[in-house]
Order: structure tokens, then C-alpha cells, then sequence
């Protein structure tokens, strides 16, 4: 039988074989639940062994097994229908399907009898393009991305030690116990308090815009959780309402946000301060372990106890030191008195010292002086002697007593050329042992010869 093309929608849909079922008259036959459940089964299977269905992905998992369970919904929303692949078919895909995803199923349609619910189990899948919910999530980030609503700079780092965190999420789910089981744990002193809100439907995103808007003007918390537990697409989907994202980063104090799985983002991750992949992991992150600070405080506890014991121990031998001296205060006035005696003897001593070195200097002094005198006297007697040799050897004298005669003039001035002597002028002359007056009585120059 060729495969058809069905879409998962609200029209109805009916097989021949069924149809002739139908005509039988009520109460021909009482159908046991097995036996009616079963033939259902068998007439949903003969008439639709083999078709091709198109929707969007919700609530998508995969067991351990290998097998993957989801349910296929109409983009409209109007209906929804069960769906399983079975590991060998699962292991054939070149995708990793996720929520929101519109896809194409080729399978059967079946019953699942032990709970009388209708299933279609797929063969094969083809992805189709994203989901309207998925698209919408898109443009909507896109939009609040242009507005600057997720830059990294409007983060704002988390407080190290908080003394109240709160928590907005619902009390009937399952991440309100793990955060506060998680806070016990790390930070049992930590005051909680919890802002209650729907966190699914479509009354949910009105709900956390007023838990957030409430924590915000009570100012009892430092650092505020917006978490709940994992779902689809569509049941995170408040957390991707544009109200609860300005809310978010409208708040005065700190947001973590805590929504879903690890895998699963929201545009309050994209806008929180700090986004945790469950609110098992906010609670880590808002919440310091006290475990390593206690630690931390004992030694240094310990620490701070041996320095005290130290300098306790040295303040006390201090004072054991000066109440001995206190207690003994005759050898504290001998020692000072000593110590007197000592000074006045050297104040007695030191007039004859100073005189006695005064003297001595003074006696160098003159000592060095006298030599100087008797140096200086030497070196004047023997430049006066060296001065009369030098005398006595140009004595004018002692030429003369050579022979030689000093002429002069009738003036006394000496005669030193005989261009001076006319003849019959009257001539001085000194000899050795007297003069003797002379009349020139001829002069005659002496002819210079080469």
C-alpha cells in the first residue's frame, strides 16, 4: 500500500474497514476491553501500515534503550499524537531531533494496547524546518538582541556571600525542593525566601513579571532564582515572553536563572545575570559551600590561638623580668649609684687630663717650631755664604791686585774706550794699593783685525 501524506489535524479520518465495523447493531456482540482494543489495533493497522505525518516535535526523549519518545502536535496546537522509534530506526538519523522542530514521520499507526492510547510508530524522520513556536522564539531574540537586552556588559557579578536569596518559581514543582534541599546542604545559615508563581500557561508570564516586580520592592534578598524543571518548548514558553525578559533585567538585584535542562535555553537565560543549566545548579552557584569556609575559619582559628598563646607567653616573661627588678630596688639605686661615682671620677679627672694634654700638645708645638727656626736659620746662613763667594768673586779688587788699573775720568766716571782720552787731559788711574793722576799724551785705537 502506497504511503500517504497526512497531517496531524483535526480532520477526520477513516478507514473502510471500520466504517463496515461501525455498521454493526449496539449489542450484537459484547466486546471483552483486550478483544475490542485488539481489534481496533489490527483494523488501525491494516488501514494505516504505511503513511507520512507532519508536525512539530514536543516533549522529545530518549531511554536508555536507545528508543525515542515524543509527541507530533499540529502547529495550530488543535491536536497532538503519540509517537516512538525504536532504536534500530533512531540509530538511521542524521539529526538530533529536538523540541520545536517541524518534522516528516513515515510509520504506522498503532494502538498501544496495555493503555488503549493510539501511537504512531515512525520509521523513518525527515526534518521539515523549525516549528512556528521555535520561529517565533527566534524573531523574538533577534528583536530584544537589537535592543542590547543580552549584552555580556549589563551582567552584573553575583554577591560571594548573600545573606537571603530568593526563589521564584512554582510550589508544586520539583526545582523549588531541589534548591531549597540544595541551599541546606551548601548554606544551611542562608534565609530563603520563596516568591511563588505559575511557571506554565499562559497566565505564567504575568505571574513571575509580579514575583519579580515584588522581590524587587520588598529589597529582602540579595540575589534573586527564577528557575523551574525541564519541559518542552512550548511548556518553557513563558520564560521566553518579552514581558518576563524586561522584568528580568529591570530587577535591582541580581537574577540566576535556572529553567529546564542543560540543554534547553530560554531568552531569561539570554537576559539573567547569570544563567545556571538547572536550578540544581543555581542553588550551587548563588549559594557559597560552607563546608571549605568552615574549614577555612578553624585554621584560621587555630592560627590565631597559637599567636595569642605566643604573645602571651612573651608579655609574661617580660613582666616576670621587671617584677624582679621591682622587687629588688637596692641593687637597681647600687648600680645607678655606681654608675655616678664612675661619672664624678671622670669629671674630677678630666681639668689635669685636658691640662696635661694642652701641655702636651703645646710642647710638640714648640718643639716642631724650634726645628723650623734652626731649618730656616741653616738654609739663610748657606745662601748668605753662597752669596759672599759670588760677591768676593766679581770684587773689583782683586782684579786690580792682578795688574790691572782702573781709569776714570775727571768726573770719577770710568774710562772703558780710548774714544773718551784726548791728549793732554788729565786721567785718573786706581791701582791694587793707591791711584796715581795722569796726563794722556797720546791716544791711538787699536785697529780691529778678522
Amino acid at each position: 500500500m502506497p504511503a500517504r501524506l497526512w497531517s496531524c489535524g483535526p480532520a477526520p479520518i477513516v478507514a473502510s474497514a471500520m466504517v463496515e465495523a461501525s455498521r454493526e447493531r449496539p449489542g450484537a456482540r459484547v466486546w471483552s476491553v483486550g478483544a475490542l482494543v485488539g481489534a481496533v489495533a489490527s483494523l488501525l493497522e491494516d488501514g494505516f501500515s504505511s503513511c507520512v505525518v507532519a508536525g512539530e516535535i514536543t516533549s522529545f526523549s530518549r531511554a536508555a534503550s536507545g528508543h525515542c519518545y515524543f509527541t507530533l502536535k499540529d502547529p495550530s496546537g488543535s491536536a497532538s499524537l503519540r509517537c516512538a522509534m525504536f532504536r534500530r530506526a533512531a540509530s538511521l538519523l542524521d539529526f538530533a531531533p529536538v523540541d520545536g522542530q517541524h518534522v516528516e514521520l513515515r510509520g504506522r499507526v498503532c494502538v498501544y494496547e496495555p493503555r488503549g492510547e493510539l501511537q504512531f510508530v515512525a520509521e523513518a524522520m525527515r526534518a521539515a524546518g523549525a516549528g512556528a513556536l521555535y520561529e517565533r522564539f527566534l524573531r523574538l531574540r533577534a528583536r530584544l538582541e537589537a535592543e542590547g537586552l543580552f549584552d555580556p556588559a549589563l551582567k552584573r557579578p553575583l554577591p560571594p556571600h548573600p545573606r537571603a536569596v530568593g526563589v521564584v518559581t512554582s510550589l508544586a514543582g520539583a526545582a523549588l525542593h531541589d534548591v531549597a534541599t540544595t541551599l541546606a546542604r551548601r548554606s544551611p545559615h542562608l534565609r530563603v525566601v520563596v516568591y511563588p508563581s505559575l511557571v506554565q500557561g499562559v497566565d505564567a508570564p504575568a505571574a513571575i513579571c509580579a514575583a519579580i516586580r515584588l522581590a524587587g520592592q520588598r529589597r529582602e534578598v540579595d540575589v534573586l532564582v527564577v528557575c523551574r524543571g525541564g519541559g518542552s518548548l512550548e511548556d518553557l514558553w513563558a520564560f521566553n515572553d518579552e514581558r518576563v525578559v524586561r522584568a528580568v533585567r529591570a530587577a535591582p538585584m541580581q537574577i540566576v536563572s535556572g529553567v529546564g535542562h542543560e540543554t534547553d535555553v530560554t531568552l531569561v537565560d539570554l537576559a539573567a545575570d547569570l544563567r545556571a543549566p538547572t536550578p540544581t545548579a543555581a542553588a550551587e552557584l548563588v549559594a557559597p559551600a560552607t563546608a571549605t569556609q568552615e574549614q577555612a575559619l578553624r585554621e584560621l582559628e587555630v592560627a590565631l590561638l597559637r599567636r595569642t598563646r605566643a604573645a602571651l607567653e612573651t608579655h609574661a616573661q617580660r613582666i616576670d623580668r621587671l617584677a624582679l627588678r621591682i622587687a629588688r630596688p637596692a641593687e637597681a639605686v647600687a648600680r645607678r649609684a655606681h654608675a655616678l661615682a664612675l661619672l664624678e671620677q671622670r669629671l674630677r679627672s678630666a681639668p689635669a687630663r685636658a691640662v696635661a694634654a694642652g701641655r702636651a700638645r703645646a710642647d710638640g708645638a714648640g718643639a716642631g717650631l724650634r726645628h723650623a727656626v734652626e731649618i730656616a736659620r741653616a738654609r739663610a746662613a748657606a745662601r748668605i755664604e753662597a752669596a759672599a763667594v759670588r760677591l768676593h768673586a766679581v770684587d773689583p779688587q782683586r782684579v786690580l791686585a792682578r795688574g790691572y788699573a782702573l781709569l776714570e775720568a775727571a768726573d770719577g766716571s770710568p774710562i772703558t774706550s780710548v774714544s773718551r782720552l784726548e791728549v793732554g787731559a788729565p786721567v785718573s788711574a786706581r791701582l791694587a794699593d793707591g791711584t796715581a793722576e795722569l796726563t794722556t799724551r797720546s791716544v791711538a785705537p787699536t785697529t780691529a783685525t778678522r
